[in-house]
């Protein structure tokens, strides 16, 4: 046989092979019952699914505009990018935002524009009771867990944070081994979970705390009562997603669902949150304690204010989460529908404690969506005492927006455990990334500062910002937003509104005072309440 016949017959063999398979899918897909596409449409219905998977790329690279794209649009993430690899960040031609539309902000500028400040400013963290306060910078690295992220991408921020003199927050996930591998300023966040600081059955474990506390890397403590991205709820780590080095960092066994509860077991009220606040400081040596929120009912806030004006302590500093933030994975309704954005709860924060005389004790940090010098400028204006950043720190460390952060397949390596796809991420390439990324946005804040014609960030106030109601007006934030005046919920001169929450604010409990158009309401029961305790007299009857 000649290798022409020969070859002739493969390929022969081949088609018909092909085309039994072909033949054997379009009679599977015409029994099935589970799509109706393909019940309809055998073998073809199949390209539904291929377009749908590369649908986001499509979009992202091929029809969306510069200012286009969620959450972060494209010219800010080339902004983020540039800056990590060390390029100009200048841009030609003029802006391509419509200027004139609503919810456009701008800041004003000055006649007479200074140099920027020599040197970046630092922020003090830690109040008359703290006996190791903590000089944190503008801009530091918001909270993400080991497990969220990959080991490489953690120890990348842990690098940068090192040599850039800004800090890491650790994220509810635990204090792990790569968190502390260069050495950099860590923050370590505390959620309800007590990850790395718990007992077999969920508790704080108040010795394990004490000692990974006493590390010198850890600068300060942040109790997590919620987070932007998904407010009010816990979380849940698939015991598929759990490996040896999350069970080690976590406290938690491996092969079941590590669980995060809604709430503190540790603490239930106001009061009772400030006594643990104070429990901390102590155990962790007098370290600054912050508090991280994203801010729910007014009367909340000022319900925690009571409690530290009954208690005598306080937080050394509130981080207040926009509602806009997020870097791992939530139900959508949460996403989209619960928590209050960042510019708002800043303004209710540092509201609430200047108008109970608590602002200079209590230094105020936020993230949410913070990717700018113009970003920094804002917050700062709202009340902010520093920023915070997270998914342009990951954008530094390589992320593409992909979000695929909850699936495991993360295409740049950030947030995923496969070692695969984590050893794309590179620590000596990615690490400087992210302290050039720090350090041009923290210049540009400055820089932009100066411009305004101010010498200090304490110059800064809502009346150097304005914001577009319609195309013919624009408010400054100081016209846009109530401001109290030092004190005045104590001496009872506040706004109508403000004083109705002040009045419903309890220190022995979160919620509010019940509404009076509200408090006769009969409340709906479900299930075996519903069967088995309905009106007597109506089931006599």
């Amino acid at each position: 046989m000649s290798s022409r016949t020969f070859r002739s017959g493969t390929a022969l063999t081949g088609a018909a092979v092909g085309a039994a398979a072909v033949a054997t899918l379009g009679v599977r897909d015409l029994l099935q019952r589970k799509h109706s596409i393909l019940r309809i449409y055998p073998i073809v219905g199949h390209a539904r699914w291929l377009l749908e998977s590369i649908r986001p790329e499509i979009q992202q690279y091929f029809i969306e505009r510069d200012t286009d794209g969620r959450p972060f649009d494209r010219d800010t993430r080339t902004m983020i990018y540039q800056r990590a690899k060390g390029l100009g960040d200048a841009d030609a031609y003029g802006t391509e935002n419509d200027i004139t539309s609503a919810g456009y902000d701008h800041i004003l500028h000055a006649a007479s524009p200074l140099e920027p400040m020599p040197a970046p400013p630092r922020v003090r963290l830690g109040g008359p009771d703290c006996t190791q306060p903590y000089d944190t910078a503008l801009l530091n690295i918001s909270s993400m867990s080991f497990g969220s992220l990959s080991a490489n991408a953690v120890r990348a921020m842990n690098y940068g944070a090192k040599h850039g003199g800004f800090a890491q927050e650790t994220g509810e996930g635990g204090l792990s081994k790569y968190h502390l591998e260069y050495g950099a300023d860590i923050i370590w966040e505390i959620g309800s979970g007590y990850f790395g600081c718990r007992t077999s059955d969920g508790d704080f474990d108040a010795q394990e705390f004490s000692e990974k506390a006493a590390r010198p890397e850890v600068r300060g403590v942040l109790i997590k009562l919620s987070q932007g991205a998904k407010p009010g709820v816990g979380g849940v780590l698939p015991a598929r997603k759990i490996t040896p080095e999350i069970a080690e960092a976590r406290d938690v066994p491996q092969g079941q669902d590590c669980v995060s509860p809604a709430a503190h077991p540790a603490f239930a009220t106001p009061v009772e949150m400030m006594h643990f606040v104070a429990r901390l400081r102590e155990l962790s040596g007098g370290k600054p304690v912050g508090v991280k929120l994203c801010v729910g009912d007014r009367s909340e806030v000022l319900a925690i204010c009571k409690g530290m004006l009954e208690t005598g302590i306080a937080p050394d500093w509130i981080s207040v989460d926009g509602a806009e933030g997020g870097t791992g994975a939530a139900p959508r309704e949460y996403e989209d529908h619960v928590g209050t954005p960042l510019s708002d709860g800043l303004v209710i924060v540092h509201n609430a404690l200047v108008g109970t005389g608590l602002r200079e004790k209590v230094a105020i940090g936020c993230s949410g969506k913070i990717a700018g010098g113009n970003d920094i400028i804002r917050k700062i204006a709202l009340g902010a005492d520093f920023c915070n950043a997270a998914r342009p720190m990951m954008m530094a460390t390589g992320c593409i927006q992909a979000q695929r952060c909850h699936t495991n397949t993360c295409p740049s390596g950030v947030a995923t455990q496969d070692p695969r796809r984590g050893r794309a991420v590179v620590v000596e390439d990615k690490g400087p990334r992210v302290m050039r990324y720090q350090q041009a946005t923290v210049r540009s804040a400055m820089k932009l500062l100066a411009s305004m014609g101010l010498r200090s960030f304490d110059e800064l106030g809502p009346r150097h910002v304005l914001r577009r109601i319609d195309p013919a007006r624009v408010m400054t934030y100081q016209d846009l937003y109530t401001w109290l005046d030092e004190g005045e919920l104590l001496a009872g001169t506040g706004h109508p509104d403000w004083a109705r929450d002040w009045d419903a604010a309890d220190a022995h409990r979160f919620q509010g005072a019940l509404p009076g158009h509200l408090r006769h309401r009969k409340h709906r029961r479900t299930g075996e309440d519903a069967a088995g305790s309905a009106d007597p007299d109506r089931q006599a009857g």
